[in-house]
């Protein structure tokens, strides 16, 4: 019997039903069976074996935020280069040259955060 598209999106769909169902199931089992002894030890900070000696809703500077934001854009930009230099030969000029335009915008994009001053450590 022939279902077509649909009919195979309709398995897909009931596994990826069974699959949630599953998880939600095992939650809720898990919860149901879990002893439960509520302790205000239990909400304490833990910090290997120490006592805490603060709050541990810090504030931390904006900076690390930015500094750690620049990272990862050049870090997933960066992936995007492995599969360009896999395939570097059989691509020919206009592959090489779109990828010196981008490089060229990732250079300027550093430039420009290392000229504001996002790339200095506090």
């Amino acid at each position: 019997m022939e279902f077509g598209m649909v009919g195979n999106y309709g398995y897909a769909g009931v596994w990826v039903l069974v699959g949630i169902g599953f998880v939600l199931f095992t939650f809720f089992f898990a919860r149901l069976i879990r002893p439960q002894r509520p302790n205000p030890n239990k909400l304490k900070n833990y910090e290997c074996g120490e006592f805490p000696f603060s709050d541990s809703q810090l504030q931390f500077n904006v900076r690390y935020y930015i500094f750690a934001l620049i990272f990862v854009i050049f870090d997933v930009e960066v992936v995007f280069l492995f599969p360009w230099a896999v395939v570097f030969k059989s691509l020919g000029l206009f592959a090489f040259v779109e990828m010196l335009i981008f490089i060229a915008i990732l250079l300027f994009g550093l430039a420009y955060a290392w000229k504001k001053g996002a790339l200095k450590w506090v």
